[in-house]
């Protein structure tokens, strides 16, 4: 079946894109405002979808908008704020692990509320993956005893909404096109994203006389491109072709991403951070094996 090999390439793809995002997070706060990088990588990522797919919406029916406006505020919208917010306080490496959480909740509430039905081997596949993050988790806090773990709470109800997402995208939105739910999520919050941009004097003079200011856009530009438009149009695609155990799966194997370019840039990391990957990778290989 061809799409056992292709999903396991849309996997590795989205793991480096997704793991490199959250080192272009913190560089991006250096000169931004939690709030105004959250607006502005929804209001770039929205023009660089809507340049490429804008013809995509009006093959959008009536009865999918409703699940597409929520999966955008869901998927996109609120995390892009929390993420940012979370960085405040949480080394970017840490924060990539706490999204580890996704594919737990997936199961969870794949079962509670959407009915999707998932294997016993998924199931033990998760914790084992779950344990492993766990053990990232509590290092990261010993190794950063100065850092605000409260915050993490951002993380978490991130990974509540991603959960929620990828299984809407699963139940209801599984005929339509990866592009065109992608522009569809961003029609409704580029405006929103706008007016936070607005309130939040983005459009400040002083702002951009300041070189870190400048820099900081470059960053959330990549960011926009690739970690979120590229990045969502292929995730939905991943979803469509696999379960979304398995889409969801792909925040296992981006911390390992995210942990070595937080190294790079001098974040903490111990040797048993890196038996907790190889936790983390089996705990991948189970929930996704025949």
């Amino acid at each position: 079946m061809p799409n056992q090999n292709t999903k396991w390439i849309y996997l590795l793809v989205l793991s480096l894109i997704w793991g490199t995002s959250f080192i272009l997070i913190k560089k991006g706060l250096l000169g931004l405002t939690p709030y105004q990088l959250g607006a502005l990588r929804t209001v770039l990522t929205g023009l660089f979808l809507l340049a490429v797919g804008f013809n995509t919406i009006k093959t959008i029916k009536k009865k999918d908008w409703k699940w597409i406006i929520i999966s955008g505020l869901l998927g996109s919208f609120i995390p892009a704020f929390f993420f940012a917010i979370a960085e405040t306080e949480i080394d970017s490496a840490v924060v990539s692990v706490l999204n580890s959480l996704v594919p737990l909740n997936t199961i969870l509430m794949g079962l509670a509320i959407f009915k999707i039905t998932s294997t016993k081997r998924q199931i033990l596949g998760v914790i084992i993956g779950f344990i492993g993050t766990a053990i990232l988790i509590l290092k990261g806090a010993a190794l950063n005893p100065d850092q605000n773990y409260w915050f993490a709470g951002f993380i978490i109800a991130s990974t509540l909404m991603y959960a929620a997402n990828v299984n809407i995208i699963k139940r209801y939105l599984q005929d339509v096109k990866p592009l065109t739910i992608a522009v569809g999520n961003y029609v409704p919050i580029i405006i929103p994203a706008l007016i936070v941009l607005v309130f939040t004097d983005f459009f400040s003079i002083d702002n951009f006389n300041s070189s870190v200011f400048g820099i900081s856009i470059f960053y959330v530009a990549i960011l926009s491109l690739f970690g979120t438009a590229m990045a969502k149009v292929l995730f939905f695609k991943l979803v469509q072709i696999s379960t979304p155990v398995f889409a969801s799966s792909v925040t296992y194997i981006m911390p390992i991403v995210a942990l070595i370019w937080g190294l790079l840039d001098g974040e903490s990391f111990s040797v048993l951070q890196g038996l907790a990957t190889i936790i983390i990778l089996i705990g991948v290989y189970l929930a996704n094996k025949k």
